[in-house]
């Protein structure tokens, strides 16, 4: 149903980026919006100034009676749902929301007053080519991806292929903007009825596309693409992607959960609303996720088509084999046939899913050394974006093309430079143990590991066997340095420095020619650095700077 938020009164708690845009759309949307935080006017003076003028600020403390008088919260990401406030709010009633699932319910439902349309408009199946003779309703919605780690190379990457594919898309969640801000772009369009120019027709499995709709003046959307976090997860309720999926679950954010099955139930909560007309990407390789697939759609009523990426198995859906990814999606309808026509004409997967005698082949995708992407984490990242861009009717050579040019992002094991021999990684985004695992193995070594940082709760022993391994050196900074060097000292020399820069600077003292430099701390950065792109980008800057 349409929600309704003309003159009601909105509380959102927490400011930050997902404050701005969830205030600021409310405020489009007629609502009369408060924004409560505990930090004080200094700490948010970067976000203030993006706020409408009319949203009311309550700095410093939380006021139960705000949280008590209003007619809804909206919760930013970094708020916990057990605050008391909360918590009192929920026992009397009062509706409680997240920021994304705020833009899930605007795009989806529209709103009834003021009246504004829904974004993502329900789209027929298609009648030709692609995976819409196959699959209902295969076009429009969300495709969301969460994980522990690699959540936001497979977000970006699964958003190039589809644009790529000619999809008008939006990007966004825990990347990049919040979505309520690219939501709020087009609603003001939307209002004000400003349209983009006429753009040549691009081809996307069976319709006619336009402009790209980064602009923010287009109404007309295939899909959101969203990377979203646990925290995110906590507080959804109707939140619904049409194709989702889990990377893996390893153990993060200890200091927020109290446990790992804590965590890991907050990830699930990405398909509890999917039906059987959705799709669910899973990690065959990584134990916990299959276990919380098997434990939560045991007890679903509805289920969603499930497919599988995997480095180690043939699976139903995209995996791995001899040099070679390959692809097996089979038709969804169990008895609808693809005519037999060349690949690579018709969008999607037309043409390959199905031989002559009905059966599903697993095709070759492309070779694994054409994937621009490197490290065994990107394989996995590029047959999970790979597996939702297909099931999505992205034409598979859009897919193919992605995959051999989509360059990465900054701060995921990101090559700096090489000086003397020695090749230098800004790993920040690294900031949990599951993460650093991943980096590791994507070195064979030696490998002088510069790590540290603010403590997660992480178990820093997982990664004895590949420091026993890979690693001649380990560097520690930060807050976590002690704990850390009681897991992993006694298995490679060991230095503690007070900064970044003496990290760096020691590092390169101890490398030789061939050796590795990698930045990836296994903890949180906000001991020392406003975030963990700030604490990549002095160290890249270290590193640049070096002769």
């Amino acid at each position: 149903m349409k929600i309704e938020l003309k003159d009601k009164n909105v509380t959102v708690v927490g400011l930050a980026r997902s404050g701005i845009g969830a205030a600021n759309l409310l405020t489009e949307l007629g609502a009369d919006v408060t924004v409560t935080d505990i930090k004080k006017e200094d700490e948010l003076k970067d976000f203030i100034p993006k706020l409408g003028p009319s949203v009311k600020l309550v700095l410093g403390t939380h006021h139960e009676d705000i949280f008590l008088s209003s007619d809804m919260l909206v919760i930013s990401p970094g708020v916990p749902l057990t605050i008391t406030a909360i918590s009192k709010a929920k026992a009397k009633g009062i509706p409680i929301i997240g920021e994304l699932e705020l833009a899930y319910q605007i795009a989806t439902y529209g709103s009834d007053n003021p009246p504004i349309p829904p974004i993502i408009p329900p789209h027929p199946p298609l009648e030709k080519g692609g995976r819409g003779d196959l699959i209902k309703g295969c076009i429009g919605g969300v495709l969301a991806v969460t994980g522990t780690n690699g959540k936001s190379t497979t977000t970006a990457l699964l958003d190039f292929m589809m644009k790529r594919g000619g999809f008008e898309t939006i990007l966004g969640g825990n990347i990049g903007n919040a979505l309520t801000e690219e939501i709020l772009k087009i609603v003001k369009s939307q209002k004000s009825e400003v349209r983009p120019p006429t753009c040549p027709p691009l081809l996307r499995g069976g319709f006619e596309g336009g402009c790209s709709l980064n602009s923010g003046l287009n109404s007309s959307l295939d899909f959101i693409v969203a990377e979203v976090s646990s925290f995110q997860l906590e507080s959804i309720k109707d939140f619904r992607p049409k194709v989702a999926s889990i990377l893996n679950i390893t153990p993060d954010h200890l200091d927020r959960y109290h446990s790992i099955k804590e965590y890991s139930d907050a990830k699930a909560r990405i398909f509890e609303n999917q039906k059987e007309d959705d799709f669910l990407v899973i990690n065959w390789d990584d134990p916990e996720t299959m276990k919380v697939k098997s434990e939560k759609l045991k007890v679903k009523s509805e289920k969603p088509k499930i497919f599988y990426f995997s480095r180690r198995k043939e699976v139903k859906g995209i995996y791995f084999k001899n040099g070679m990814v390959y692809c097996n999606l089979p038709p969804m309808t169990g008895t609808v046939l693809i005519p037999p026509h060349p690949p690579f004409v018709k969008g999607g997967m037309g043409g390959l899913l199905a031989g002559k005698s009905g059966t599903v082949p697993s095709v070759p995708l492309i070779r694994a050394d054409e994937i621009k992407i490197k490290g065994v984490h990107n394989m996995e990242n590029a047959m999970a974006a790979s597996a939702m861009a297909l099931l999505a009717d992205c034409p598979i050579k859009a897919v193919i093309d992605s995959l051999r040019e989509f360059s990465g992002l900054e701060h995921r094991l990101e090559f700096v430079r090489e000086l003397n021999g020695v090749r230098y990684f800004n790993d920040s985004k690294g900031t949990n143990v599951g993460a650093v695992i991943k980096s590791l193995e994507g070195f064979k070594g030696p490998i002088i590991l510069i790590a540290g940082g603010r403590d997660k709760a992480g178990d820093f022993s997982l990664l004895r066997h590949l420091v026993r391994e890979r690693v001649k050196a380990i560097v520690l900074v930060g807050e976590a340095s002690e704990k850390i060097k009681g897991a992993l000292g006694d298995l490679a020399e060991t230095v503690m420095a007070k900064d970044l820069r003496e990290a760096v600077n020691i590092s390169c003292s101890m490398a030789v020619k061939d050796d590795v430099v990698l930045l990836s701390p296994a903890c949180a950065s906000f001991d020392m650095f406003a975030n963990f792109e700030d604490r990549g980008r002095q160290f890249k800057k270290i590193v640049m700077e070096m002769e």
